[in-house]
């Protein structure tokens, strides 16, 4: 382990491919981001009607604490390591922690992957999962919802691509395309190559990988045409290195809009408890400040609601 450069650093760099990149600052979505600066938690106040709403009885994965499973990958500005390689930043974290608070909880955010959330929130192991998980039908058959983002998917290219426009079904038609296991961004290309398949078009290939290097050499060296994901991720690639170049965007419910939601057991009670929090620091600014402050304030919500439509409804 290197004990004298931050994660945080060497990440930079790692993407850059330049020692410059050590200074940890972004701009993007028209907005300045300081990783540094971002190590200061933005706390927020309790919230007594959240609070009054919980489930009397209701007990938590850790008593006095909310415990927050959040996939643990260096994925910013959604999530980043700490200095100590153990400690969670990003927004993610950032939403985790003023819901924690408002309801006056402690925060317990653990570290995982996308594929354990299910289960450990199914369990009781996490009261939650905060990933950027998009409301689907088939979700909600499971868990309960609480939104707090908008979701918006992009395509990235590589500068030097032909490829201009990436947006509709028949964009996809024979390409190599890097996209999450399991997600919602997966599901929209499977839809779009069944389409695609029935009009004798040729079929698409997904590139799997969960590793930002091997998606970055995927793309670069022509292994991979294009990345599909959640825009902010991408967004904060580009600006970061300056190697691709967004080519389209599609809303994460298409062919509707969708919406980010804190994830929860379902029939648990916390749906409630969580929406009123969440309005609750929206209305006194501590969640436009911590979108902004990740440059994410492009995809703010006016109002948090409770399993509303998704992808597939």
């Amino acid at each position: 382990m290197q004990n004298k450069k931050t994660v945080v650093a060497l990440l930079l760099i790692a993407l850059s491919g330049s020692t410059a990149a050590a200074e940890t600052d972004v701009a993007y979505n028209g907005q300045h981001v300081s990783l540094e600066a971002n190590k200061t938690p933005v706390n927020t106040a309790r919230n007594p009607q959240a609070v009054a709403s919980l489930p009397q009885g209701f007990h938590f994965a850790v008593p006095g604490s909310f415990t927050v499973a959040v996939a643990a990958q260096n994925s910013p500005p959604l999530t980043v390591f700490a200095d100590d390689n153990k400690t969670l930043l990003g927004s993610e974290v950032d939403i985790a922690r003023l819901v924690a608070e408002s309801l006056g909880l402690r925060l317990n955010v653990v570290p995982t992957s996308w594929e354990d959330w299910p289960l450990g929130v199914a369990s009781g192991k996490y009261d939650a999962a905060i990933t950027n998980i998009t409301v689907t039908k088939d979700r909600k058959e499971k868990f309960d919802f609480a939104t707090y983002r908008k979701d918006s998917l992009g395509f990235y290219v590589k500068n030097s691509s032909p490829i201009k426009s990436l947006s509709k079904a028949e964009d996809i038609a024979g390409l190599r395309i890097i996209v999450g296991s399991g997600t919602n961004q997966e599901a929209i290309l499977l839809a779009w190559d069944k389409e695609n398949q029935s009009k004798g078009l040729k079929p698409f290939t997904p590139v799997y990988s969960k590793d930002d290097a091997a998606q970055t050499l995927a793309l670069q060296s022509g292994r991979a045409d294009a990345y599909f994901g959640p825009n902010v991720i991408g967004a904060w690639k580009a600006a970061l290195k300056g190697q691709t170049r967004l080519v389209g965007s599609v809303d994460g419910g298409w062919p509707k809009a969708a919406h980010i939601a804190v994830t929860l057991k379902k029939g648990s009670g916390l749906a409630e408890p969580v929406s009123i929090a969440l309005n609750g620091v929206i209305a006194n600014g501590d969640y436009l400040k911590v979108l902004n402050r990740w440059g994410e304030g492009v995809e703010r919500i006016e109002r948090s609601e409770i399993n509303p439509p998704g992808l597939g409804d």
